[in-house]
């Protein structure tokens, strides 16, 4: 019976300890449902209504952040319970061996009273910058000033038409006159048979050989001059040799200033260089321009010489080379009576080296010798020289052959021969050289011609 009593007793005690234990669990269960998160406790009404909770991201640990306390505690809804406000703790945070880890969210206590989960949003983006629209170009402008210059293929011929005896024909008509380049006919796009102004250049040979030649050249010169009409100019230039090539008078239209450096002509001694003075004269001639660049004068070069070259620095073939360039037509008077008629076994005479040099410098430009005999001649050959420049046709073509490789090409002119007139010749320059490279465009600023010869004198 004592036994028994035992059990029992003993069974009492067993279940009053589960009890307890119960209650305990109860109790405990009661005191942390008033501290439940906002987190917790909006999945326990979702799940109560039937939907399904949302999972919440679980913060990585590591180092841990601040609290931030709020301003003023807001009430929580009844159905919560009450929140105790947070004491406002700061944490120092743990300093890791290795390279800083990504931080972990902020817990921020919202203006509910919830707390919220600040997202981890890592290193801030760069600063964005407009991408500029590119510019477009804008339309080249040019200066009030600039010249723009576009070159063309077109070739410029000034020609003399002439009979059996010499004397000019101003008749011609555009259908009677055909242009050749290395034997094939070209497209004549420009024909005009107007009187345009002149400008030409008178280079004297004051070297001791014309000295007693020298007044009647001056009064030949003079001759020349007298013929010039408004719009016409001139320069004078006298040479000896190479380092004595002097502009006397710069292009002028005044008469009285080209008279009075004529008079002031004289001789010197020295030896002469034609070649030289010809190339510089011709370049300053071609170089000059009167107005625009549609300007269409007539340009020569009168020049008065023995014709013996002794010195020059340029040869024959640069001399010719560079007139092939320049649409300057020479006139030669020369003087070769009193060189040396003897010719050598093996090289020609002077005499005969100047007549052919004077001859090649007049037909390789399309223009005229004249080898006076006497001094009475100066006159009537000055007024030929004048008729010619006044008598002539300026046309244009357009080369077939496009190639710009610097080649020498030939140049013939031909007109058709009339009924019942007489034959009828025309002469311009016989050829030219082609570019070399490109066409080029260029925009420039006008510039003072370039000049070559030295400056007048004082």
């Amino acid at each position: 019976m004592t036994k028994q009593r035992i059990i029992d007793s003993d069974g009492r005690i067993l279940r009053a300890l589960i009890f307890l234990g119960m209650l305990a669990v109860i109790i405990v269960g009661l005191a942390g449902s008033t501290q439940v998160p906002a987190g917790q406790a909006q999945e326990t009404r979702l799940r109560r209504s039937g939907q399904t909770p949302t999972p919440r991201p679980t913060a990585t640990p590591a180092r841990p952040a601040a609290v931030i306390t709020p301003t003023r505690p807001t009430p929580t809804p009844a159905t919560q319970g009450p929140v105790a406000t947070p004491t406002p703790v700061t944490q120092t945070p743990v300093r890791q061996p290795t390279a800083t880890p990504t931080p972990a969210p902020q817990v921020i206590q919202g203006s509910q009273g919830v707390d919220k989960i600040a997202p981890n949003l890592g290193e801030p983006p760069p600063i964005p910058r407009l991408k500029p629209t590119p510019t477009p170009t804008p339309p080249e402008e040019y200066g009030e000033n600039e010249r723009v210059v576009v070159y063309t293929e077109l070739v410029t011929l000034n020609v003399r038409v002439i009979d059996r005896n010499n004397r000019p024909i101003d008749n011609v008509r555009e259908n009677e006159v055909h242009v050749y380049e290395d034997g094939l006919e070209q497209p004549v796009v420009f024909f005009s048979r107007e009187e345009v102004p002149i400008t030409y250049g008178l280079a004297v040979d004051t070297s001791g050989s014309l000295r007693t030649q020298l007044q009647s050249v001056i009064d030949a010169g003079k001759s020349i001059v007298n013929t010039n009409k408004p719009g016409d100019e001139t320069f004078l230039v006298r040479f000896i040799s190479s380092d004595k090539i002097i502009t006397e008078q710069d292009f002028t239209s005044n008469q009285e200033l080209l008279i009075d450096a004529l008079d002031s002509l004289y001789t010197e001694g020295g030896q002469t260089a034609v070649i030289d003075a010809v190339y510089l004269a011709a370049e300053r001639l071609a170089e000059y321009k009167k107005g625009d660049d549609n300007d269409r004068r007539r340009r020569a070069l009168i020049v008065v010489t023995d014709g013996e070259d002794r010195v020059s620095f340029y040869k024959q073939e640069q001399l010719f080379a560079r007139l092939r360039e320049q649409d300057v037509q020479i006139y030669v008077i020369g003087f070769v009576n009193e060189l040396d008629k003897e010719s050598g076994f093996i090289r020609k005479s002077s005499r005969e080296k100047s007549v052919n040099l004077i001859n090649k410098m007049a037909s390789e430009t399309g223009g005229r010798a004249f080898f006076p005999q006497s001094l009475s001649e100066l006159p009537q050959i000055a007024n030929e020289i004048v008729r010619d420049l006044r008598t002539q046709y300026i046309l244009a073509y357009n080369p077939t052959n496009k190639a710009r490789d610097g080649s020498f090409r030939t140049i013939k002119v031909a007109v058709a021969d009339a009924a019942g007139r007489d034959k009828r010749i025309a002469l311009t320059r016989s050829g030219r050289n082609a570019p070399r490279g490109p066409a080029p465009t260029t925009r420039t600023t006008p510039t003072p011609p370039r000049t070559r010869l030295p400056p007048v004198k004082p």
